[in-house]
This record gives structure tokens, C-alpha cells and sequence, in this order.
């Protein structure tokens, strides 16, 4: 996906960054996964957003846990904010560790 032709994908990433960063905020990365259907680059981070958002779910579960559980989530909240620096900066960059799960998705 990140080899999109430069023109396209300029102009794409341009009209799409507000897309590609809602797509980071929880259940929400279904607007972009279904409104943008025409966009690489917004259903790239959507995608991306969706896996962070079921591992959220599941390290919600794990922060109870005190000091390791926590670490973690700090973790889940690095790998956000890297989402939405990615996705303000116009990079397609998968997120460390669970990015590569995103973009086997075939949706």
C-alpha cells in the first residue's frame, strides 16, 4: 500500500489526513474504513486504527494489572500517538508490533 504513484497518493493524503486521524480515536475507525472506501490512504490508518482499537479492548483487560499492566498500557497509548503523528505527517508507516497485522487485512 505505501507504493501508491506520487500524484495520486499527494493529493489523496492531502483531502484525507482528517479522515486518517479520526480513524485513531476508538471505535470510530469505522467512519473511515466505510466512508472512504476510495482512499488508500484512509483506509490504510483505518485498518491501522482497527487493530490498535481490539488490542486496546484487550489491554483494558491487562491495565488492572498494577505496574505491568500499566507499562503496557502506556505502550497502547505510544503506539496512538504515533498513529496520529503518522497519519497528521501524511506517512503510510505501519505501527511498531501490530502494524503488520493491519495490513494483511483484506477489507
Amino acid at each position: 500500500m505505501a507504493n501508491l504513484t506520487l500524484s495520486n497518493s499527494r493529493s489523496d493524503i492531502e483531502q484525507n489526513k482528517l479522515w486518517a486521524v479520526i480513524a485513531y480515536i476508538g471505535i470510530l475507525f469505522l467512519i473511515p474504513l466505510l466512508a472512504k472506501k476510495d482512499s488508500p490512504y484512509a483506509q490504510y490508518h483505518a485498518k491501522q486504527g482497527m487493530v490498535l482499537f481490539l488490542v486496546s479492548v484487550v489491554i483494558g483487560f491487562i491495565a488492572w494489572i498494577p505496574l505491568i499492566g500499566w507499562l503496557i498500557a502506556l505502550g497502547v497509548v505510544a503506539l496512538w500517538i504515533t498513529g496520529v503523528v503518522n497519519a497528521l505527517s501524511g506517512k503510510m508507516t505501519p505501527l511498531p508490533i501490530i502494524g503488520q497485522y493491519a495490513e494483511k487485512l483484506n477489507i
